[in-house]
């Protein structure tokens, strides 16, 4: 079996997505939400830290929704990472799964009104509008190769902001912040099918652990928690 690292192209960069707009409190909000459900990128929390599992599909869907995050400052992204069959070797540490909000730090959205504007959403009667985002190969920063920083230095540069509320994990940030991880998201999902593919895989091992953390255990005192990806083959159909 094979698989190689191909390169990124322009359809690997688009993505269904359903945009609902929703009063609250005299305020309207956008929000994106991927047209169909992750069926293999999942999120939990474990202790004091964050794993994401992601194949090479849905990573890069996940990665081109960072990217909307970053050119959306006036839209919540919301990925249900809730609702994604278990990630294989789950549980036994008590992981928890949570969802996932990308707000650009322009929003200035209130986290503690998560659980009602995700009430509207799910409502029946909540207008939704399909549509197809793409997003521009340029809008992924250059790597370690080409600019000779490393790949994971970016969470001291420009922080992404951790808050949780109704089970939902909120990251928050600027333009630069969002496209540097999901580099960090498509570095993952074009290392991890070769590895897989050559390796024995045994979930939970680190027999070969293709991964990229979007935090750091140093930042800790500034209060952001270590967010790990990890690359996982595809574990649902």
């Amino acid at each position: 079996m094979t698989a190689s690292r191909a390169a990124l192209t322009r359809d690997d960069l688009r993505v269904r997505i359903s945009v609902q707009h929703v009063r609250l409190g005299g305020v309207e909000h956008r929000v994106i939400r991927p047209a169909r459900p992750l069926r293999n990128g999942a999120l939990y929390r474990s202790h004091s830290f964050y794993d994401m599992y992601v194949d090479r599909a849905d990573g890069r869907r996940i990665a081109t929704l960072f990217l909307l995050a970053a050119r959306s400052p006036r839209s919540l992204v919301h990925l249900p990472t809730r609702a994604a069959p278990t990630a294989p070797d789950v549980g036994w540490l008590g992981e928890q799964p949570l969802d996932l909000v990308l707000a650009h730090r322009a929003t200035q959205f209130p986290v503690t009104r998560w659980k009602r504007l995700r009430e509207r959403l799910n409502a029946g009667n909540a207008p939704r509008e399909l549509r197809t985002a793409r997003v521009p190969l340029g809008d992924v920063p250059a790597g370690e190769e080409s600019s000779g920083t490393p790949v994971d230095d970016h969470w001291r540069r420009d922080p992404l902001r951790q808050h949780v509320h109704a089970r939902t994990l909120f990251l928050t940030g600027g333009t630069g912040a969002f496209r540097e991880a999901a580099r960090d998201l498509l570095d993952v999902t074009r290392e991890g099918p070769p590895a897989a593919a050559t390796r024995l895989y045994i979930p939970g091992s680190c027999n070969y652990h293709v991964c990229r953390l979007l935090h750091a255990w140093e930042d800790l005192d500034h209060g952001r928690e270590q967010f790990h990806v990890e690359f996982c083959p595809t574990w649902a159909r």
